[in-house]
């Protein structure tokens, strides 16, 4: 992105709508443009703890990375689905579960938000695309994959796709981060994606190959073993160290 600024990027709910800001010194302070090369302030500010987290991103396409070799070890390379952005959650949002279609799952798993316009990456260009990292949970009906080899029924519901609770434009290595799945407050699953076979890199080349993507929108890098069953009372945190706790009920 050639940016100058190292900062957490939210968007939050203010009286006139929603507002996207940074985090600094016990505030969020609101900006202009979260895309801008550089960013302008507006001189106004919410207070942290008065701040209603928004997802930190509207993006125009949500698209789902699966890792076939280390998930089902069919010899098929890096694949991708679209999933509707009409399933976006806020942080805290309640998901709602499909009844009578089978057992749903949690999965946590890292997403990167694009900052401009990226079709056709390279290796050597992807990371300026970056604007940053956030967490997603990506809420599936796991027993409709068996015979929705689309995955449209799989990955459809509302708020079946909580992001959040903010983005981290700067990320040590986005390759070597620990994954944590509670489950009503008691850690599940441990994993990371340094157990995922394709590294964000990869999965940028490969998604740009084939659609072109824009500033917001939004890649999910795939599930390391970061999946768990879950229904109707239950609260699912999905903490990635170097970025927070996505937090959300389960009705």
């Amino acid at each position: 992105m050639n940016r100058v600024y190292e900062v957490r990027l939210g968007r939050i709910l203010t009286p006139t709508g929603p507002q996207y800001a940074v985090s600094q010194d016990g505030a969020w302070l609101h900006i202009e443009d979260p895309f801008a090369a550089i960013l302008s302030y507006t001189g106004q500010a919410t207070p942290t703890h008065r701040a209603t987290l928004l997802a930190p991103v509207t993006p125009t396409s949500i698209v789902g990375v699966g890792h076939n070799p280390a998930e089902s070890n069919n010899g098929l390379p890096i694949q991708a689905w679209h999933k509707s952005v009409r399933t976006l959650a806020d942080p805290e949002d309640k998901i709602r579960v499909r009844r009578g279609d089978g057992a749903v799952i949690a999965e946590g798993e890292l997403a990167v938000v694009i900052g401009k316009r990226s079709t056709e990456l390279t290796y050597e260009n992807a990371r300026e695309h970056i604007l940053g990292y956030t967490i997603a949970n990506d809420v599936t009906n796991v027993d409709q994959a068996l015979i929705d080899e689309r995955l449209f029924q799989a990955k459809a519901g509302e708020k079946y796709t909580p992001l959040g609770p903010w983005i981290e434009t700067t990320i040590g290595d986005p390759d070597d981060l620990a994954i944590t799945v509670t489950l009503n407050g008691e850690a599940k699953v441990q994993s990371g994606t340094f157990n995922l076979p394709s590294s964000v890199v990869d999965c940028l080349i490969y998604v740009t190959r084939w659609v072109t993507l824009d500033a917001g929108d939004v890649v999910m890098t795939g599930a390391p073993g970061t999946s768990l069953a879950v229904r109707p009372g239950d609260s699912v945190g999905i903490s990635i160290n170097g970025i927070g706790t996505l937090a959300n009920s389960v009705i």
